[in-house]
């Protein structure tokens, strides 16, 4: 399978970016991914896109061995996908009866017919069916709105979980925690609002105005949305390296104060709670990936860093390993999927407390959007501070949670969370 190649020099990214954008949007499946030009460590593309499909992997059961099979079959080829919270019920084997009112397909990947590299001053285009200078020159005709700042409309999202029933479950979480059930917990909760009509493309851009984060994602698939301003990554990997990068810990800015921002960057840096939170999933994957890497590889390259992102500081760890032979994506899912930041330890028994006390399926939230290059190398983000969206039953939410240890304060934890929502809250707030 040979695409047409060829690159083009362009003067205004951002610009460039929102014509990719608004042209990938006609397309009924478009996976857009953008890094809005973090300095992070390990990030290598400004922007990655790919449209339409020319071969799918859509299955309802058997999702790993499946998966695995796919990838056989389409090695040394672009791909771009999704997988769910729920493709944990496969690994762990555990269940939810619970609702999922927006209803992505529980895993999903496609072979692309046109992908879209943006990187400093050049645009890069590989198409199957068309000519790249054809594709480009109807990019670069696009206007571009000027005025991003306005929301697009007004709705009011309800909780699923009432605050004194949330305050009064993390109160029951500790409890198991005390009785030794398991050591951390991350407990999540939803925000939705039904018979609502949006423009996902218009929100998508206000949430990135808002909250320009360096896993952001607008992902169509259908009449499914995901609007993305995700500040983390689940897995990377470059050649035989793999690294994972989970959060565990959260503070609010002061952007009108520089002193007092700082004094918050060190006050997170400095919280026993915060760092036993995020000590504790550092130790879960590392246990994760030395089950796929070589013996004695898996290092901890950061502990307790602290990164600044528009709405929160953040701390973040970094683990790496060098990854066995002949391990590919589906035996990397198999065995570290859940992300650890998005559970809690030990898995299966917070997965099993999950059920129990959240009210709904998280879906697509807590899941991972992602890529695989051509030469097996991949990267997929964390699904957080998000929106979705069904057009069809026109439900929207977000879902925003956070770990809960033994030292959790239950309305701290109730605050940290709609500090997580602020900014997708913000976009409907008139």
């Amino acid at each position: 399978m040979n695409y047409n190649q060829a690159d083009f020099s362009i003067e205004n990214i951002e610009k460039i970016k929102q014509q990719v954008l608004t042209w990938a949007n006609q397309f009924n499946i478009c996976c857009f991914l953008d890094n809005h030009q973090y300095q992070l460590p390990h990030h290598s593309v400004e922007c990655l896109v790919a449209v339409n499909a020319i071969h799918q992997y859509k299955v309802k059961n058997n999702f790993i061995g499946n998966l695995k099979q796919f990838l056989k079959e389409h090695k040394h080829k672009w791909l771009f996908g999704h997988v769910n919270f729920e493709v944990k019920d496969e690994i762990f084997n555990t269940s939810s009866n619970h609702i999922d009112n927006i209803n992505f397909p529980p895993i999903f990947f496609f072979v692309p017919e046109t992908i879209i590299e943006i990187k400093k001053n050049k645009v890069s285009i590989s198409c199957y069916n068309s000519k790249p200078e054809k594709i480009f020159q109807q990019i670069i005709q696009i206007e571009t709105p000027t005025n991003q700042s306005q929301p697009p409309s007004s709705i009011n999202f309800k909780p699923r979980i009432a605050k004194a029933t949330y305050l009064h479950t993390i109160e029951q979480l500790q409890k198991h925690i005390q009785r030794g059930d398991c050591y951390e917990i991350n407990f999540c909760q939803e925000f939705f609002a039904e018979n609502v009509s949006i423009n996902p493309l218009l929100v998508y851009q206000q949430l990135a105005h808002l909250s320009p984060n360096p896993f952001a994602c607008f992902y169509k698939l259908q009449q499914h949305y995901l609007l993305c301003a995700s500040p983390e990554r689940y897995i990377k990997k470059q050649k035989n390296t793999i690294i994972t990068q989970p959060i565990k810990g959260t503070i609010k800015r002061n952007l009108s104060n520089k002193v007092v921002d700082n004094e918050y960057k060190q006050q997170l840096y400095n919280s026993s709670k915060d760092r036993s939170e995020n000590v504790m999933i550092v130790d879960l994957m590392r246990n994760d990936l030395s089950k796929i890497c070589t013996k004695g590889s898996v290092k901890v390259d950061e502990l307790y860093g602290i990164y600044s992102f528009p709405q929160v500081h953040q701390m973040i760890s970094t683990i790496s390993g060098n990854l066995q032979e002949e391990t590919d994506f589906a035996d990397v899912l198999q065995h570290t999927f859940p992300m650890g930041s998005m559970t809690g330890a030990p898995k299966k028994r917070v997965l099993e407390l999950t059920e129990k006390y959240e009210q709904t399926k998280r879906g697509i939230y807590s899941g991972s959007i992602g890529y695989i290059t051509p030469e097996g190398d991949f990267d997929f983000n964390v699904v957080i501070r998000s929106i979705a969206y069904n057009a069809t039953n026109k439900y929207i939410n977000y879902q925003v949670g956070g770990g809960i240890t033994f030292y959790s304060n239950a309305q701290a934890e109730y605050e940290e969370c709609l500090l997580k929502a602020e900014a997708m809250k913000k976009i409907f707030s008139k």
